[in-house]
């Protein structure tokens, strides 16, 4: 909350607080909204973007907002918030283009969808926040170059584990240290996890079966992995990544990994299973000044090369208001990738697929991403697990067999399809070190 927290504070005390429309009034928008309305001094929410309009207006209820007013366009929120009411609406272009909307916050994990949002409010020169891995992952960087031809900032967020491992790989170079691993800590991974599996618990937590199993089946690790390497310029070790079992504590891990190798690399991402202290992230850095590596084993972060820092927690949606702040306000990302893609997440088959299958969505029960190097990816035509879905298999398809775009039959007309096409032409994968 450093700066953050007296820029908003001027902020509620100008009556000028940042407008921030919402699309997506599931979980993590429902808390999201909760937060800014009874947690965040100037900030408020303008609008709610939800396909149920009932959602969003139950979402608001629950917060606290009484004064809520169905609107179908742009002069419909500002007149809203101009009466002091949070408007809702089932189309996002409405949000885009009101006036008392400086920032969107992107929460479906709809890939084409939020597509298509995150070109609207590109278009609608309004900062964007994705708390959408899945669109990151899929064509992040061809939208972050739109977003900065039109000086837009769109930034992942904070709160999520991409954003606190950003957060933590800025600390660590702020003090002179070279990232080599970025590192998601994970409690449970089985590829095999699918909406029945994970059923009781999405009921337990009032969450999408579908998000859930995600999750669990590696895919979520795997964009998350994505984004981090694409907006620190690292790779993985090899498909799917290391994802060691390590019940101990993240410090053990500095002798798990050889240096030489991180640095020809570049450094790589990568996920523990039942490391402590978790669910947080760790970062591992060197230093090459001998004298500073005196100093590091005097406070107790050991000899080295590699050292460990980490964060216990990710707290999601109650660190989102932070990332909204930065944009506006300080014109600074959380997350964004350097530029071409470094590592993908490609699609391998849950089970056996017969021809003629069409593909279900992410942590459904016939796909599971793992994350895989870009330039492999391009040359080896892998079908990215963000446009997967609704494609049609044109074979059969071993279970545990990476698909390819040769194996499908696409959907026809996708915003999806021609942004990733956009992206290959202008952003052709970053080629690793050998």
């Amino acid at each position: 909350m450093i700066l953050i927290d007296r820029a908003l504070a001027q902020r509620e005390s100008d009556g000028n607080p940042i407008g921030v429309a919402l699309v997506g009034a599931g979980f993590m928008g429902r808390g999201l909204i909760n937060q800014i309305v009874n947690s965040v001094p100037g900030m408020q929410i303008s609008v709610v973007v939800n396909r149920t309009l009932e959602k969003a207006e139950r979402a608001l209820r629950d917060a606290g907002i009484t004064d809520v007013r169905v609107v179908t366009d742009a002069a419909g929120v500002d007149a809203a918030v101009a009466a002091g009411a949070v408007a809702i609406t089932t189309d996002h272009r409405a949000a885009c283009s009101a006036e008392s909307v400086d920032a969107l916050v992107e929460a479906t994990g709809a890939v084409e969808y939020g597509c298509h949002v995150v070109v609207d409010a590109i278009a609608a020169r309004k900062d964007i926040v994705l708390m959408n891995a899945e669109v990151d992952g899929t064509v992040g960087p061809i939208l972050s170059k739109r977003a900065k031809a039109a000086g837009v900032v769109l930034t992942g967020c904070d709160g999520d584990q991409p954003g606190v491992q950003m957060n933590l790989v800025r600390f660590v170079r702020g003090i002179g240290l070279t990232p080599l691993v970025c590192g998601n800590i994970k409690g449970l991974q089985d590829e095999y996890r699918t909406p029945a599996t994970q059923a009781a618990f999405a009921a337990k937590w009032g969450q999408d079966p579908y998000m859930v199993t995600s999750f669990a089946d590696g895919t979520k690790v795997s964009f998350e992995q994505a984004i981090v390497a694409n907006a620190t310029g690292m790779s993985v070790e090899r498909r799917g990544m290391r994802g060691a079992d390590h019940s101990g504590h993240v410090d053990e891990l500095t002798g798990a990994y050889d240096v030489e190798e991180l640095e020809r690399q570049g450094g790589v991402v990568d996920y523990v299973v039942g490391a402590q202290p978790g669910p947080g992230v760790f970062v591992l850095a060197t230093h090459d000044d001998p004298k500073q590596r005196h100093y590091l084993n005097l406070y107790k972060l050991g000899e080295g090369p590699l050292y460990s820092f980490y964060t216990p927690y990710h707290l999601c949606h109650f660190e989102v208001p932070n990332t909204v702040a930065r944009a506006v306000e300080f014109r600074d990302a959380a997350l964004e990738p350097l530029g071409a893609p470094t590592v993908e997440v490609v699609t391998v088959a849950k089970s056996d697929l017969p021809a003629g299958t069409v593909l279900d969505g992410l942590g459904g029960f016939h796909t599971y991403g793992v994350a895989e190097r870009a330039d492999t990816t391009a040359a080896q035509e892998l079908l990215p697990i963000g446009v997967a879905e609704g494609c049609r298999t044109l074979r059969d398809i071993a279970k545990d067999e990476v698909l390819t775009y040769a194996d499908v039959e696409l959907p026809e007309g996708r915003l999806v399809d021609a942004l990733r096409a956009e992206q290959a032409a202008e952003l052709p994968a970053a080629l690793q070190r050998a």
